[in-house]
């Protein structure tokens, strides 16, 4: 299994190292947001420079990190612009769905938006007023487990309750919208991220699976 700590990608995020969390889990928390903030709206300039930067060592998730980082440094923000809104807007819908309802239940707003709303209540944590879509969406809910890593919401979780949490509400599904961006027709600067994604979501499990 591969460590996450390898990935050099320092620069996604704004994150600062507290003694109260370990260097892997920070790494973890920067993959988390890193993947959240391409997949909640476009990429501009200076985030195709970021992500550009990033290096990632041998093995199959350094080797993804490596691939985005090149496409990123390829891409320029209109295109990624008009990548983001085929896949995610549309006319009337873009090629792909990220909400954890639509992968569950088949349907937007069901049954796992509530419970992830009344998890959130419970947690104390609340949905962000200028946000549009569900809580459901991919890059809400990966924002919420970054921020349960770093202690955001309070003391930073256990890893047994960050496993509840990503049992509960992510990995019952974000594998496979991963899988599903990896093959869009049009993914080009997503397809690699969606690479991150699914084996990101490998690593976790087995982690979780280890403790």
């Amino acid at each position: 299994m591969e460590a996450v700590e390898n990935i050099d990608i320092s620069k996604s995020s704004d994150t600062i190292s507290t003694p109260s969390i370990s260097e892997e889990d920070i790494s973890r928390a920067q993959i988390y947001r890193l993947t959240a903030g391409f997949l909640s709206s476009p990429p501009d300039k200076s985030n195709l420079q970021m992500a550009s930067s990033l290096v990632g060592d041998a093995g199959k998730f350094g080797a993804s990190i490596n691939n985005f980082a090149k496409i990123a440094g390829q891409t320029t923000a209109e295109a990624a612009n008009d990548e983001f809104h085929d896949l995610f807007v549309g006319v009337t819908r873009g090629e792909l769905l990220p909400f954890g309802s639509y992968y569950q239940a088949g349907f937007l707003n069901e049954k796992p938006l509530a419970r992830l709303r009344a998890e959130m209540a419970r947690m104390g944590i609340e949905r962000v007023q200028q946000q549009n879509e569900p809580e459901d969406h991919i890059s809400s809910v990966f924002e919420i487990m970054a921020g349960l890593i770093e202690g955001t919401y309070g003391a930073p979780l256990s890893l047994a309750d960050q496993k509840k949490f990503f049992e509960n509400h992510i990995n019952s599904w974000a594998g496979h919208f991963f899988i599903d961006l990896e093959g869009a027709k049009k993914s080009v600067l997503y397809a690699p991220l969606g690479t991150i994604g699914r084996l990101f979501m490998e690593i976790e499990q087995q982690a979780f699976e280890m403790n």
